[in-house]
This record gives structure tokens, sequence and C-alpha cells, in this order.
């Protein structure tokens, strides 16, 4: 029942209560007035909390769900429902990232690769393994080199990891000078993203600093350190091109920051909640949110609210699905042309109808009777009426 719909859902989201929920069909995407949009569908998971990533693994296209069970299953968006999964022991804390081929990170820092057949008993190890340190927040894969992960968290710094060669990462960041009163800057890399088309990398932080990297120069210090609000910053997405990228935060602030000069370019309003997950679609002027208010939001770029919808869960995640079509296209103007034809075949109808006179009124507003034309049965003839004496 779920296979057609499933197929049309233009945004996946996931809830901490382990529901993945899916927007958006036919006539266009999640847009047009406030409050309308696609259907959302959901389907509950077995346990609290979920993480969602790009799907591709165990034989198929669809979406990774991670639970807090430690389990990782995909759901089929062509068959609307979940076809493999496995169990991914190992490490403690919740996922913290997941990635094709399959990718999983924890909290304790534990990073492994798992093989993409199905596998449920925990004794079915991992391909590799490493440890990118403890109070890990966020594990991202390079779209370009899927071999190569990104990871940040709280007083553990930006490190670019090769998972053939896990032993020592490629790229290990330097923090900040003191502030200007001598005192170290603590670090708390929340998330980050790698810029399309080269190696640089671009973060934000638990207090409120919105940073870039740049592994291929000598620099282990950020080449841009911009700040942003007071609150601590949550979630990152990169919209089309390199130079600029949108950031939230946990108290509702939502901002598309410039990355050259390091400077707000606007802000999207209508937030009531912390900002959990952004992602912007790759080639269109949009950006979608979810967060603690339960609401999922498409904005444009340009500042404005496209559309809004409420999940009655608590957000943590979401996923688009740029293969869909995204454009909203208006109503057509014109009536369908079948309609015209029913009205000239009317007109037709009506025209080949015998028309009927209408009687004549004599001078006392009576409406006179029709005289038959050589009707023989007539007793009397033209303008002699009845019961006068014939003349």
């Amino acid at each position: 029942k779920m296979a057609a719909p499933t197929r049309l859902c233009h945004v996946w989201v996931g809830a901490e209560t382990g529901a993945l929920k899916g927007g958006g069909g036919p006539g266009g995407v999640l847009g047009g007035s406030e409050g309308s949009g696609g259907a959302l569908r959901g389907d509950p998971g077995r346990f609290r909390g979920s993480s969602v990533g790009p799907g591709g693994a165990f034989g198929g296209p669809g979406v990774l769900v991670g639970a807090l069970d430690r389990s990782v299953s995909v759901f089929s968006t062509e068959k609307g429902k979940f076809t493999g999964g496995r169990l991914c022991p190992g490490g403690d804390g919740a996922f913290c990232g997941l990635g094709v081929s399959v990718v999983t990170a924890v909290e304790s820092g534990l990073v492994r690769v798992w093989g993409e057949q199905e596998a449920e008993e925990v004794s079915e190890g991992p391909l590799q393994e490493l440890q990118a340190g403890p109070g890990l927040c966020r594990m991202r894969q390079d779209p370009a080199r899927p071999h190569v992960v990104a990871t940040g968290g709280k007083e553990n710094g930006l490190k670019v990891w090769d998972l053939q060669q896990p032993q020592e990462p490629l790229f290990r960041s330097k923090n900040v000078r003191n502030d200007w009163l001598d005192l170290r800057v603590p670090v708390w890399d929340r998330d980050l993203q790698f810029l399309p088309g080269s190696q640089r990398i671009v973060t934000c932080t638990g207090h409120g600093q919105v940073r870039l990297y740049d592994p291929s120069s000598p620099q282990r210090r950020p080449v841009l350190d911009a700040t942003f609000g007071e609150a601590p910053l949550t979630a990152l997405a990169l919209p089309a091109g390199d130079s600029s990228v949108v950031v939230g935060s946990a108290r509702g602030d939502v901002a598309v920051i410039d990355l050259r000069k390091g400077r707000v370019l606007r802000a999207l309003k209508g937030f009531a909640g912390g900002v959990r997950g952004l992602q912007c679609h790759p080639h269109l002027p949009l950006v979608a949110s979810v967060g603690l208010d339960r609401f999922l939001r498409l904005h444009g770029l340009d500042g404005r609210l496209r559309h809004k919808v409420y999940l009655k869960s608590r957000l943590t995640c979401l996923l688009l699905n740029s293969q869909l079509d995204w454009e909203v296209r208006p109503p057509p103007q014109e009536p369908p042309p079948q309609k015209e034809v029913k009205d000239e075949e009317g007109d037709e109808l009506w025209d080949a109808l015998e028309s009927i006179p209408t009687p004549r009124k004599d001078q006392g507003g009576t409406p006179n009777p029709p005289q038959a034309r050589g009707d023989p049965k007539s007793p009397s003839g033209p303008g002699v009426s009845p019961g006068s004496p014939g003349g």
C-alpha cells in the first residue's frame, strides 16, 4: 500500500520516537501556501531514536536508518518497506554519523566500516575500524571520495581520515590562538561538511563559530573564523556553489553566511525551537530544516518561508530526495479543451431545435389563443368569434 507514495516523497525525516516519515507527492513539492503540501506517512521503528543517511547499501537505493539499539536498517523507497539491515555494535553512545557502504560512528569515537550483506548476528565483525577520540559529535563522508571521512566533537578537533589506511589521520586541525585575555578557546565541533570540488571543510561549533579549513594548505588552523549569535550552533548545510553556508542554532536562529568575508547575508525566520537538521537542495535555492518544535520547514535562500508542516514528534534529522522534480508548477489558466468541445456541441443542439412562436396579447392584455390555419372543424372563419351570428 505504501509502495506508490514512498517513491514520490521529497523529504525523509527521523524523530526521537524512532519514526521515519516521508513528505511530498504529486503536483510538485512541499510548496505553495503555508500548511499545505503532500500528506506524510509514518513507519514507526521498534526503538526510540533514529538518524537517517543516504541509502545504497544492502543491495538497493533507499534510506539508512540508525536506531539506539545499534541496528542499521534500509528503507526501500521503491517497495515502501524495510528491506535489509544489520546490527552494528561497539563503542558507547548513539550514532553520530551514517555513511554508505556502511560506515557508522558513535559518540565514544569508534568509527567502523561494515559489509553490505545483511547480518543479524553480533559475531559478524567490521571490515575496518578507527578511533577518532571521545566526545564525537559528527562524522561525515566526502561525497566525491567515499573512503575519506571527517570527524569532530567536544574537545575533539577536526580530523580527516582515510578508511583504507586508518592508522593516522590525513589531517589534524589545530586550535585557534588564545583570545584577547590570553585564555584558551574551547573546541566543540557540532557539525561539518565537505565543500564540493575541493578538499576544504566547513564546521560549526557549540560556541557560535563558523570555521573553514583547508587541508591542502600547510596551515592547520582555520582560514576563516566567523561568529554568529550567542547560542550553540547545531546544524550546517551547503547551498549550491561554494561561497556560502547555512547554519542553525539551539535557539532557533538560522542564517546564510558568506564564506569569503564571514558576514551574515540573510536570516531565515519562523523558527520556535532548536534546529537539529539542515539540508540544501543540490541545484535549487531551497533549504529544509527540522528541529525540536516538531515542524518541517522549507525556506528559499532569499529568506522567504515556502512551506511548513507539523509532524507531531521532536525531529532529529532529515534527508532530501533530489532525484524527484521539485519544481512547483502553477495551475493552468485556460479551461481544458474537453469542456470547450462539450459547450460547442450544446450550442449546436439548441440551434437545431424548432422555435415556438410566442402568443400575442390583445388590447385588454388577454392572450389570444393560436388560430389553426385551414382547420375544417373550426365553427367560424377568420375574424369571427365563436358564438356570434354568422353573417
